[in-house]
């Protein structure tokens, strides 16, 4: 937690933290820290989380800019100078679970815990391995082959995966034990994929197009947006309407709100890259992004109040896993969080 504001005082030249945003961060993600006594003169301070030296990128007597070391773990964040070490302020720090893949889009866990994750290569690479899995102790194994350009994941009840491929415009589905079938065709550039509640399966094409497939596979054109340079992100919240991040060249992106009926507007206006996203239980959106020039997860209770909640580069997606754990996934691998915070999950049963 942040010590509290009113509590601040520093005896004697001790550093005293005010704040220490985001408290969540990936390796190499940085951390802005508010208090006072933070950089006397002439002596340089140390920032410590745990027993790691964090690198100074930044420094004040009020505000300081620290990097979370490569190696780090959670622990406790301190300032340490020659007049004394403030107090503690707790800060947790993702841990990689998987390298050497290529996720594009969020990652997927199914309801034992698994997570599954691609590995897309460039458009019209074959790969010797599409998909991955990681169980619940963190091991990596190979999951699906064959599937060209993996992109888009989504699961249903009963833990099958359903994957686009952005090379032939199908979307696959994918059961428990491994086993491939076609579930639809012809939808473009597929890049993110979602579920609503009555398992009605929304596709994004990256060419400006987002599809509905309705449970008899029937294909409807739902909504049209600006094509995107690199893949649409799609998420269903629990008010039951549809988000979508589609990336361009700006940095001014929007996210996307989009009804049942398909009428679009604009939820929030002013990111950099907007990739993947997902929804807590109550309904705050989290967007891998970059806010006012900081890259991570930015969470929004409202269109009025965004911020940054996990600090962190490279990142392209997330998923929330039981039990408040986040699966974040860099465009070469997969972390682990333990954030506290429940997903919404909707799975719908599609037998």
């Amino acid at each position: 937690m942040n010590p509290d504001p009113k509590s601040a005082v520093s005896p004697n030249g001790v550093p005293v933290l005010r704040s220490v945003e985001p408290r969540f961060a990936m390796p190499g993600g940085e951390i802005r820290i508010v208090g006072e006594g933070l950089m006397p003169r002439p002596e340089r301070p140390r920032v410590n989380i745990g027993q790691d030296p964090a690198s100074i990128l930044f420094g004040s007597d009020t505000l300081m800019v620290a990097r979370v070391p490569e190696d780090a773990t959670s622990g406790p964040l301190t300032v340490e100078t020659a007049l004394g070490t403030s107090a503690p302020a707790d800060v947790r720090v993702a841990v990689p679970i998987a390298e050497n893949l290529h996720p594009v889009a969020n990652p997927a866990v199914d309801s034992d815990g698994n997570i599954f994750a691609t590995f897309s290569g460039a458009r019209g690479q074959a790969v010797p391995v599409s998909i991955f899995r990681v169980d619940t102790n963190f091991n990596l194994h190979p999951f699906l082959t064959g599937l060209m350009n993996a992109t888009g994941l989504a699961l249903d009840i009963e833990n099958n995966l359903y994957v686009s491929s952005r090379n032939d415009g199908t979307v696959y589905k994918v059961s428990p034990l491994g086993e491939l079938s076609t579930y639809a065709q012809g939808m473009g550039v597929a890049t993110g994929i979602a579920f609503d509640a009555e398992g009605n399966l929304y596709v994004g094409d990256r060419s400006g197009t987002v599809f509905k497939i309705a449970r008899d596979r029937e294909i409807f054109v739902f909504a049209t947006l600006e094509p995107s340079v690199a893949a649409y992100h799609l998420a269903f919240s629990p008010n039951g309407n549809l988000y979508v991040t589609g990336p361009t060249t700006s940095s001014n992106d929007a996210i996307y709100e989009i009804d049942p009926h398909g009428d679009m507007s604009v939820y929030y206006r002013g990111l950099g890259r907007p990739q993947g996203l997902a929804f807590d239980k109550d309904g705050n959106m989290y967007v891998v992004a970059s806010y006012k020039g900081r890259r991570g997860v930015v969470r929004f209770t409202s269109p009025q109040d965004p911020s940054i909640v996990v600090s962190g580069n490279a990142l392209v997606g997330l998923a929330f896993a039981p039990e408040g754990g986040l699966v974040l996934a860099t465009t070469s691998g997969l972390n682990f969080l333990k954030c506290g915070i429940e997903g919404y999950l909707h799975r719908p049963l599609l037998g």
